[in-house]
């Protein structure tokens, strides 16, 4: 299947990373020499420059431009796309609808893990355009079709923004490490090996069973565990997590 990727941005180039192995990948955006660069990066794309006007007939298209950019880079867009993948946050089914024409719309929410075909992306929007838009998203990882735009401002705030609050948890877990008296190369290498472990338990464990399995009465992990709770590390997370959610929202009013 061919896919043409409007924008150039740093999620655009991370689906383009994992979709050129299942797909043939056209990259249209404004800078040339962004473009240029991403072609030496992956040489599988081909590229164009958006001029004036880029006629989108019956193409599949996948949106990737920033919310604000919607009306201006739509407006050089002409012709009706076959099916309309955006990733913008925030942004409405509605608002797409008034701007691009496109057989179908769909609202997707990757993140940057696409670049490795491991991203968790949600799926929403018409439900004659769901089977192609999973298959499409299902080559960058694994897909969650939800049933409302709501449902998935939410899952923004999980499976677009988690990776960077995850991030946040990995730097400070090898800080930690490093204060200790750790050599940083040491900690990275551990820090690394727990997430993806951790990861592959989730799978079958709900986390709490994880917690209480590796804390035991009095021991390290219950001293650790008890710092956590004093900074109110669990609230700070359930907060950011709306946070994000609330600002999904306000993107999509403006």
């Amino acid at each position: 299947m061919k896919l043409t990727l409007i924008g150039n941005g740093i999620m655009a180039q991370s689906l383009a990373r994992g979709l050129v192995k299942n797909h043939d990948v056209e990259i249209i955006g404004r800078d040339e020499n962004k473009l240029k660069a991403i072609k030496e990066k992956i040489p599988e794309i081909t590229f164009k420059t958006l001029d004036d006007q880029e006629n989108i007939q019956n193409k599949n298209v996948i949106f990737c431009v920033k919310p604000y950019a919607l009306q201006s880079v739509a407006a050089r867009l002409t012709g009706e796309a076959n099916i309309l993948l955006s990733i913008l946050a925030g942004t409405t089914l509605s608002s797409l609808k008034k701007q691009i024409k496109s057989k179908y719309y769909v609202r997707t929410m990757p993140n940057i893990a696409a670049s490795v075909q491991n991203s968790m992306t949600t799926v929403t929007g018409d439900n004659e355009a769901k089977n192609t838009a999973l298959e499409i998203c299902s080559s960058i990882g694994k897909t969650l079709w939800v049933n409302t735009e709501n449902q998935l401002d939410i899952a923004t705030a999980i499976a677009g923004s988690g990776p960077a609050f995850l991030a946040l948890v990995a730097e400070a877990i090898t800080d930690g490490a490093v204060n200790a008296g750790l050599e940083r190369k040491l900690s990275r290498e551990l820090v690394q090996g727990l997430f993806s472990g951790t990861a592959s338990l989730l799978e079958y464990s709900h986390p709490a069973i994880i917690k209480d399995s590796v804390m035991s009465p009095g021991g390290t992990t219950a001293a650790g565990y008890a710092k956590l709770e004093e900074h109110a590390v669990r609230s700070a997370m359930i907060e950011a997590i709306t946070a994000a959610y609330d600002k999904a929202v306000e993107l999509g009013k403006k």
